[in-house]
């Protein structure tokens, strides 16, 4: 993340594509399983304001270092829940 505008972008993307893909999740599975969508589509919503608010906060905004690492943890963070989340959705899904 060289920037932090291009960061919340990425956030927002792939948050997005989890969105997305639990309402065509509902769409197709029907009311059967729309609880647990719903619930993935919150914790889609709560990553998401976690993580932003983290970009916009870093540790300490004097040291170099400590930026990028905390900047790798918000990265890291963001594949793993996204992750996460998609393996949620597969799992209501079959």
């Amino acid at each position: 993340m060289a920037t932090i505008r291009r960061a919340k972008k990425e956030i927002a993307y792939l948050v997005n594509e989890v969105i997305s893909n639990s309402y065509m999740a509902l769409y197709f599975q029907g009311n059967d399983s729309e609880d647990a969508l719903v619930a993935v589509i919150n914790k889609a919503v709560e990553l998401h304001n976690n993580l932003i608010d983290r970009v916009n906060h870093p540790a300490e905004k004097n040291n170099r270092k400590l930026v990028r690492k905390h900047y790798r943890a918000v990265r890291e963070d963001l594949i793993n829940g996204v992750d996460e989340l998609f393996g949620e959705i597969s799992t209501i899904c079959k």
